[in-house]
């Protein structure tokens, strides 16, 4: 399998917006369920955010409730997460994966991630 690439990171200003898009392999993405999560320097990593294969159930951190949404593409094989508001604490990696719903953890390898940074 192909590991996820995240892309479409970058340096922003508090308040402003981002978004990302991780490509995933066909043997990824069947797993039904693909989240987002992330690491800041120094911590671990956190969920961020969940879709289910249909996108009609989505689960999110309570840090990124109304500021975030993530949708997928299943005809290409692609998540995105769409990041409004951003704050300097939404600094980090952000990674996508298949995801472990009842845990909240990766149920597949992180592949390459992408860096937010967000300025004050």
């Amino acid at each position: 399998q192909v590991q996820p690439a995240g892309s479409g990171g970058g340096s922003v200003q508090a308040g402003g917006s981002l978004r990302l898009s991780c490509a995933a392999s066909e043997g990824v993405f069947r797993t039904n369920l693909m989240g987002w999560f992330r690491q800041a320097p120094g911590k671990e990593r956190e969920f961020v955010a969940g879709i289910n294969w249909r996108g009609g159930s989505r689960y999110y951190a309570d840090s990124v409730k109304g500021r975030f949404t993530i949708t997928r593409d299943n005809d290409k094989n692609m998540v995105f997460l769409q990041m409004t508001s951003l704050k300097p604490e939404d600094t980090a990696v952000y990674y996508c994966a298949a995801l472990d719903l009842r845990t909240k953890r990766p149920a597949g390898p992180l592949g390459q991630g992408t860096q937010v940074t967000v300025s004050s």
